[in-house]
């Protein structure tokens, strides 16, 4: 006998001994006590934007039962009315099949995957509604079992593309998303009432060619943001995943712009602006934030610019750079506790590509890094002008002829662990991308502020007697839309 003959009788022997145990492994019983497991008994899929696609989440069938379980249906118990899709162990439960799927053998030992989606429809609604369903599924004992699905969902308005070409003012309680961009045109003014939200997609940003002006107040901030709502991981919002969407760029016909109290966060750029005349005011930045961007978080070239009050914090390049200009800044804090990438950049850089006058006063600049302030003389033929007065700096400090540029300023000794860095903030959480700029009791900055140039003013809006603090008073607070 050759040895291809002996291995086709071996395989044979093999086959008929193995059939009695695949023949066991093929019952399937009908008792109700046999009966499946689930990984979850609740799927949900967090606050979406009505007709916007949700992400899948997914979910596991167990039979764990010591029988093989057939299930005569997996159904959608209302059908089409709620806009979920499910795909349960590669079968789609649509239309066509009646929202259900049959047969679906589970053997015991093994399991299923079920994977749920979400497009709900309109509300008609103001506020967030829930969406509900069950899948249910039905074995052939007779037995139901559910899995209930849940979600959130808010209505909003769709722009797409949108150009702004005549004055314009936009004041909604409803979100607007848009997809593809927000453009002012060259003479035009976009006025942001306060209480408005925008949410932009990831390819989505404001060019501004013309003015801007958001008209924010303490009680109402402007919100910019990304249209994500719901959730990267279960602690972890998409809203404080920087890189959302493109922020905002002035072009270098835009003048006369105001951000106030409004809220500009999880950008690529912040905010990014060019000028060819640094005579003419750029942009006025006052009782606003701007965090977690991928990017920088405020990109001055030769720009006129007057900022006060407001935070710039956690970027991957600077949180602030102004390359020549001429740009005051007062009662401000720059903070760089970037947590995606230990290749971060500065708090604060400057330089004088084209000549350069900063003043910054009543500031807090810090961080991470052992030195967070960066300026460069690239140009001896510019002007190189910049002075800190009443700062706490996280920088070596600076003595000599580089000295008179620092007036009453306390630099951080990056080894003290009682002041230095994230110790001068009530939170600095990276691993949970959680934050809170208000000043700790802790910090240097507290009651450190030369009052003689301090705009500061308490709660009440009423100007401080008493010696201020450094860095922003009343930064805008953060925004996130968490499901209910």
């Amino acid at each position: 006998m050759n040895m291809r003959i002996l291995q086709y009788w071996i395989l044979l022997l093999l086959g008929v001994v193995m059939l009695p145990s695949c023949e066991d492994d093929d019952s399937f019983s009908t008792s109700p006590n046999n009966v499946l497991t689930f990984s979850t008994d609740t799927v949900k899929l967090d606050t979406t934007f009505s007709t916007v696609p949700t992400a899948t989440k997914t979910m596991w069938v167990y039979n764990r039962s010591g029988d093989g379980l057939r299930c005569t249906s997996v159904r959608l118990m209302k059908g089409n009315q709620t806009g979920f899709r499910v795909n349960v162990d590669g079968y789609y439960l649509g239309s066509s099949e009646g929202y259900q799927v049959s047969d679906v053998e589970i053997r015991n030992k093994d399991s299923v995957r079920v994977f749920v989606e979400l497009t709900a429809p309109k509300n008609q609604r103001p506020e967030i509604v829930t969406i509900d369903d069950d899948l249910v599924f039905t074995l052939e004992s007779g037995v139901q079992q559910k899995v209930h699905l849940r979600s959130w969902s808010w209505d909003a308005e769709k722009w797409t593309n949108k150009v702004i070409s005549e004055n314009t003012t936009i004041d909604s309680e409803t979100p607007i998303i848009i997809y593809g961009g927000l453009t002012v045109e060259e003479g035009a003014t976009l006025t942001i009432a306060a209480g408005t939200t925008l949410y932009f997609h990831n390819d989505a940003g404001i060019n501004v060619n013309g003015t801007l002006i958001t008209q924010g107040t303490a009680e109402k901030n402007v919100v910019l943001r990304g249209d994500r709502i719901d959730h990267m991981f279960d602690y972890l919002p998409y809203d404080r995943v920087s890189g959302q969407w493109r922020g905002i760029t002035f072009s270098p016909t835009s003048f006369d712009n105001v951000i106030e109290y409004t809220d500009i966060h999880s950008t690529y750029d912040g905010v990014w602006c060019e000028s060819e005349d640094a005579t003419r005011m750029k942009l006025r930045l006052l009782n606003s934030t701007i965090h977690n961007c991928l990017g920088y978080g405020l990109y001055a070239a030769n720009c006129m610019l007057d900022i006060q009050n407001s935070q710039m914090t956690n970027t991957l390049n600077d949180c602030a750079c102004f390359i020549g200009g001429s740009v005051t800044l007062l009662n401000c804090t720059l903070a760089q506790f970037y947590p995606f990438d230990s290749a971060r950049k500065a708090a604060i850089r400057f330089s004088n590509d084209k000549p350069l006058n900063l003043i910054c006063r009543n500031s807090l600049i810090t961080g991470y890094a052992d030195d967070v302030l960066m300026g460069n003389n690239i140009d001896e033929t510019q002007d190189f002008n910049f002075l800190f007065d009443h700062c706490v700096i996280r920088t070596p400090e600076i003595t000599g002829d580089d000295g008179k540029h620092f007036t009453e300023v306390v630099f951080e000794n990056p080894e003290d662990t009682t002041h230095a860095g994230q110790k001068h903030f009530v939170k600095v959480d990276g691993n949970q991308q959680d934050y809170d700029f208000h000043l700790s009791k802790a910090s240097l900055a507290k009651d450190a502020a030369d009052p003689t140039t301090s705009t500061a003013t308490d709660h009440d809006g009423v100007l401080r007697d008493d010696t201020p603090d450094m860095g922003a008073y009343e930064c805008t607070e953060q925004e996130e839309t968490e499901k209910p």
